[in-house]
């Protein structure tokens, strides 16, 4: 009997999302900038996709349908965090930094693979942009997601993604114009 809330679950609708997850947790891990905190977001998706699976139009992109729950689910998590009151434990923090705490050490595999397979001036310009033209630039340029399934997925029109794409290429751009040869 399925749990409460869920609806079954076509073996082939299963399939299909699941072969996201890969790439639903790097946008979750350049979303949160925390492997447990993307492990939380994908896995929220995850269970959202599958109980409103009925309600997923078959033949359309399943893929994109994720990312947009994704991002939606980030955004509202962002929101509910703003909305809470913030109580900081200066020993703590000052313990935690001591003890390297946010170290490298505590990376996934899928996070060390990704940060080993990009260049280290490449990965840091990407993480240097701000939220929106990072967002943005992952989508398109990383997981090669369409403009108008970013808009939808960002739930911004579909000229704000264009110019948040152009921008962001521009600043990794000028962010990393010093490695190119003095002769290109």
């Amino acid at each position: 009997m399925p749990s409460e809330g869920l609806h079954p679950v076509s073996d082939a609708f299963e399939a299909e999302a699941l072969a996201s997850l890969d790439s639903l947790y790097r946008a979750a891990l350049r979303l949160t900038r925390e492997p447990a905190d993307a492990e939380d977001l994908v896995q929220d998706t995850y269970l959202k996709a599958f109980r409103a699976a009925d309600r997923f139009a078959p033949g359309t992109n399943l893929r994109a349908w994720l990312f947009t729950i994704l991002h939606n689910t980030a955004r509202n998590r962002v929101r509910d965090r703003a909305r809470e009151a913030v109580d900081v434990d200066s020993d703590a923090v000052e313990q935690a930094r001591e003890s390297g705490f946010g170290s490298r050490d505590s990376e996934t595999p899928e996070s060390r693979l990704l940060r080993e397979a990009m260049a280290p001036e490449v990965q840091e310009a990407i993480d240097e942009l701000p939220e929106a033209f990072r967002q943005a630039v992952w989508l398109r340029d990383v997981e090669e997601f369409s403009y108008g399934e970013i808009a939808q997925m960002l739930e911004i029109p579909m000229g704000t993604v264009m110019s948040r794409i152009s921008r962001g290429r521009r600043l990794l751009f000028e962010r990393l114009n010093h490695l190119r040869p003095a002769h290109v």
